[in-house]
């Protein structure tokens, strides 16, 4: 057990990073692919399930020894088929890739043979080795548990769907809109360079550079009533009915911002898609413009094209999910509330950092 463990660990670890890194594997060369491309190999499903997949010849670990000169036994092999290959792929992770099971039929042999030999020296045993198996086990272990508990999750019946989609209308409401954006602030001009006069190494001119920090802070603040204000105006403008599109090119203009293509449209939204300071636009009727909502990236202006709401069959999947990742999640936090830690901070406390002189 614990041998099969150590090398699931191992396994995933090399073939799982090949996987996310197709790069790393090394093209095979011209003649092997356009040998592929004119064979046609069957499908592997075609493969009988105890046909064998991959045959380890000199290496039978339960094999007993026998005398050299006799010729009745059969030669030393260990055959793996094709079915305690697949259960040997599905642990390390369901549906790999033709490629990465090629690498696991190249990989796995070497590390059956290699930790064999390992046991019959009693590596298994020995520091720091029985520690490294017994520390894989438990990530192996935690990392089934928690897939268990979310597969278990996911018995969902359509009455709790039904309920939640029932005690929850507003989640599933769709906003068409129209927003604009008044940045808070002019994008300052491209200024000229003008050559300082000279002054004395040691000089400090204080009170120059301070009255520079005041006057921009100045320009600053006025460019920030001026836009604030400007905002208001073309929310007045909005509501009037003028074309939304026209008075966002206004306000870019205004705050000196230059964009390839502006565009007001939203599309449909859902309450998740906008932040929670933004919420007033929900109680908006369709047609009307909302008040000028600022926040800390600029002023905005909703108009309310459209409301509508997913239907509990739209709904469905979305629901099912949402109460899956939440019923596993309880299960989880119930596992992990179940205990307490204490620590010798003595012994863990971080040293001190050292002072740079």
């Amino acid at each position: 057990m614990n041998r099969r463990m150590w090398l699931l660990c191992v396994l995933g670890g090399n073939l799982l990073w090949g996987q996310a890194n197709p790069t790393a594997t090394v093209a095979p060369d011209r003649a092997a692919q356009d040998n592929e491309k004119s064979s046609s190999p069957l499908p592997a499903m075609a493969v009988r399930i105890d046909a064998p997949v991959i045959t380890i010849k000199g290496f039978c670990p339960n094999h007993k020894a026998i005398d050299q000169k006799s010729t009745s036994e059969a030669p030393c092999e260990t055959v793996i088929t094709r079915g305690e290959f697949e259960k040997i792929a599905a642990a390390i992770r369901p549906n790999l890739t033709a490629s990465v099971k090629q690498q696991l039929a190249s990989l796995y042999p070497r590390l059956l043979v290699m930790s064999q030999r390992a046991e019959e020296l009693g590596l298994d045993e020995q520091q720091p080795y029985e520690q490294m198996i017994a520390f894989s086990r438990m990530q192996i272990l935690t990392q089934g548990l928690t897939r268990k508990l979310q597969q278990d999750a996911a018995n969902i019946s359509e009455e709790e769907v039904s309920d939640y989609y029932r005690k929850n209308p507003s989640m599933f409401e769709e906003y068409t809109l129209q927003r604009l954006l008044v940045p808070l602030r002019k994008r300052p001009a491209p200024t000229p360079r003008v050559a300082e006069p000279k002054r004395d190494a040691n000089e400090k001119d204080e009170g120059h550079t301070k009255a520079t920090q005041d006057a921009e802070s100045a320009q600053q603040a006025a460019s920030e009533r001026e836009l604030s204000e400007f905002a208001q105006n073309l929310r007045m403008r909005a509501a009037a009915g003028e074309d939304f599109l026209k008075l966002q090119q206004e306000a870019f203009e205004s705050a000196g911002v230059t964009v390839a293509s502006a565009s007001t449209s939203m599309g449909k939204v859902r309450r998740s898609g906008l932040p929670t300071n933004h919420a007033a636009i929900y109680q908006l009727n369709v047609g009307e413009v909302s008040q000028v909502v600022t926040d800390a990236d600029g002023h905005y202006i909703y108009k309310l094209e459209a409301k509508d709401r997913l239907t509990l069959d739209e709904a469905m999947g979305e629901i099912r999910q949402m109460l899956q990742a939440q019923r596993a999640k309880e299960n989880i936090d119930r596992i992990q509330g179940s205990y307490t830690i204490e620590t010798n901070e003595a012994y863990f406390l971080l040293p001190a950092p050292k002072s740079r002189r």
